[in-house]
């Protein structure tokens, strides 16, 4: 029995590891290059980021991140103008859960590299948009106030997915966004919240200044969002993650994406049986974090 059911699952599994990294078979290097490493990294192994980033309500965050970071129109000019998400969305993904996670789960210098790489691909990423008053504005990926959005809606995504539908976070949600706060600065953000309050505080003000803005631009990404070119064994799932991540929308947010009413059926045991579908074909630990209780491990024999 066991065996027939491998065999179903194990296409699904696929598709769904290939997604998530970019290799259904191969493991990436850096991931296995997180076994490596001089020290535990900027979060311990009972932190909230582990916690966090480790945990099946990112498939909900990382889509509730980029509809809110598409209504900032310098960030969403940066997508729009220089990155191939409609040729090469798979790629998007696994560089963002790259960085993510070596932040996350890597040594200290690991960490500071990763996000080093990250500042120079963004070099490149420098145009012009229009801002929320219409005032036409240069800007570059680095620039302070795109990254503090940028940190902002991710972090704002990440707890409140992981508050609908994950476990009990260490030290709460000013812990988790105290914490995340590193990764803020390790990307040249002078100022990022350190509670849950000033974080929703900044999405507010952002919101209420009208900094933030609707139109046929983010239309478009948004119909993109919604319809991502993923193989049929995972679309219906990705359905419920869509209209999961949607749900958990402030309703302006909503009205400014253009997403309707339908997208806000009752679906919160409907997202939990998707997410538990996926820790078991995934396991309930991530690649990424066992590579780091790894280093752990071997770092705790040396200092014996």
């Amino acid at each position: 029995m066991n065996q027939v059911l491998e065999r179903m699952v194990s296409p699904v599994r696929s598709r769904l590891i290939e997604t998530l990294s970019g290799h259904a078979k191969q493991v990436p290097a850096w991931l296995v290059r997180l076994e490596d490493g001089e020290d535990e990294g900027f979060f311990g192994e009972d932190s909230a980021a582990w916690m966090v980033h480790s945990s099946m309500p990112t498939l909900v965050a990382g889509v509730r991140a980029l509809l809110l970071q598409a209504l900032h129109p310098g960030a969403l000019a940066g997508v729009r103008d220089h990155s191939r998400y409609q040729e090469d969305p798979l790629g998007r993904l696994a560089g963002t859960i790259q960085w993510i996670h070596t932040v996350t789960f890597g040594s200290t210098s690991q960490a500071i590299a990763g996000s080093q790489m990250v500042q120079a691909m963004h070099e490149r990423v420098r145009g012009e948009f229009t801002d929320g008053h219409g005032v036409v504005r240069n800007y570059s990926a680095n620039d302070p106030e795109l990254a503090q959005w940028v940190h902002v809606a991710f972090t704002d995504a990440f707890l409140t997915a992981h508050e609908h539908w994950g476990r009990p976070i260490p030290g709460g949600a000013d812990g988790y966004v105290a914490e995340w706060a590193k990764a803020a600065e390790l990307m040249n953000v002078a100022d990022p919240p350190r509670t849950a309050a000033a974080l929703r505080a900044c999405i507010d003000n952002a919101t209420d200044s009208g900094e933030l803005r609707g139109g046929p631009e983010v239309t478009e990404i948004v119909r993109f969002i919604r319809r991502p070119p993923l193989s049929r064994t995972l679309k219906p799932s990705y359905r419920v993650v869509f209209r999961a991540a949607v749900s958990t929308l402030q309703p302006r947010h909503r009205e400014m994406l253009g997403l309707s009413q339908r997208d806000l059926l009752p679906i919160h045991a409907a997202t939990k049986l998707v997410l538990s579908g996926a820790e078991y074909l995934i396991g309930p630990k991530s690649a990424a974090e066992l590579a780091a209780r790894r280093r752990l491990a071997r770092l705790a024999e040396v200092a014996e």
